[in-house]
């Protein structure tokens, strides 16, 4: 049940006799020989386990190729681990940040590695768990979401994260903008969604730290209590702006039955019976967190918005031959069904009065 390593995959290799020295000299009381696996999940920032001598701990460098520094800014996501953890304890305690590019060949920091469960599409567990126990766990991740929007961040020490005025036009601009700086292809139903999003822009009505990619298999849960959150993973794009916006990348993620195979093939997670709907998922998150969500599509529609083009910069860079990951091969039929999925939404006013009923 817990999260596991492998082998490195060919092409994502560490320098490990450069990276044990400076580990030994960085880190305090820190004894070799170091042994390098990396965690195969995950689509973005790769992710390592190392055995140093008796100690484990975990390494986050970006992906080779990465061309969008400013989400894969390693010494962010560190400064971000380091304010929050005497906060917000369910996240990785972060020991090291380097960011001389000659030890591995790009900036990285070192973390404590917690052992937990993480629920992923095929995982075996699932087919064990039961309808209730999906909804139990589904609850916590929303109330969690809801908790995590409740952050003190100007305590924290992380108001200058991001500026919340004008954060949803930055966001529909900006994810536009990599959109056509990855494009491979032409998607007429993603057209359609960017000029929607463009002209429906709401308001933002609050500010709160947000994760930006709160997911599933971004949560770790207690092997004992799956309904228990050890920790929230993959800080990169966490930032300060509207925690609708949060909720919305969320639903998008969250996939029921009938949505694109393409979609329950790679994100199917909430797909089980027990599973809570989108419906009910907006209708969690209002009550968690005392906020009103009047009429949810926007956000639901930006959320499959930003994630078809997380994975088309992903297929990108895998056309383009900065990665061998065979997983990223048919990563544009992801993108179309994010697409498809969103229009046939539009069209039907999906999710349009979730918040009432």
């Amino acid at each position: 049940m817990i999260d596991s390593s492998a082998p490195v995959r060919r092409g994502e290799e560490l320098d490990v006799a450069a990276l044990e020295r400076y580990l030994l000299a960085h880190l305090p009381e820190a004894q070799g020989p170091l042994v390098v696996e990396q965690f195969p999940g995950g689509f973005s920032n790769l992710t390592y386990l190392l055995r140093l001598g008796d100690r484990e701990l975990v390494l986050r460098r970006p992906p080779f190729g990465a061309a969008i520094k400013s989400a894969h800014d390693m010494g962010r996501e560190h400064r971000v681990l380091s304010r929050l953890y005497p906060v917000y304890r369910k996240v990785p305690r972060p020991l090291l940040y380097c960011e001389d590019e000659s030890v591995i060949g790009a900036p990285f920091y070192v973390m404590e590695r917690l052992h937990g469960v993480i629920l992923r599409s095929h995982s075996p567990l699932l087919q064990q768990l039961s309808g209730e126990a999906l909804r139990a766990i589904g609850v916590a991740a929303i109330e969690n979401l809801a908790a995590l929007h409740a952050v003190d961040y100007a305590a924290a020490g992380l108001g200058d994260l991001g500026k919340p005025e004008g954060y949803v036009r930055r966001q529909i601009e900006g994810w536009t903008k990599r959109y056509r700086a990855a494009q491979t292809d032409e998607v007429p139903a993603l057209e359609t969604l960017i000029a929607w999003l463009h002209a429906h822009m709401p308001a933002e009505r609050s500010a709160a730290l947000i994760h930006n990619d709160y997911k599933f298999d971004n949560l770790m849960l207690n092997p004992a209590n799956l309904t228990e959150i050890i920790a929230v993973l993959d800080w990169e794009m966490c930032t300060i702006g509207d925690p609708l916006m949060d909720l919305g990348t969320t639903l998008g993620y969250w996939i029921e039955p009938n949505d694109p195979p393409a979609l329950q093939s790679m994100l199917g997670l909430t797909t089980a019976p027990g599973n809570l709907s989108r419906r009910e998922v907006v209708e969690c998150y209002a009550a968690a967190s005392g906020r009103t969500v009047d009429d949810p599509l926007f956000y639901y529609l930006y959320g499959l918005f930003k994630i078809a083009v997380i994975v088309q910069q992903i297929y990108a860079r895998y056309r383009r031959g900065f990665t061998q990951d065979a997983r990223f091969a048919r990563l544009d039929i992801v993108v179309n069904a994010c697409a498809q999925l969103a229009v046939a939404a539009l069209e039907e006013g999906e999710i349009s009065r979730l918040a009432r009923r």
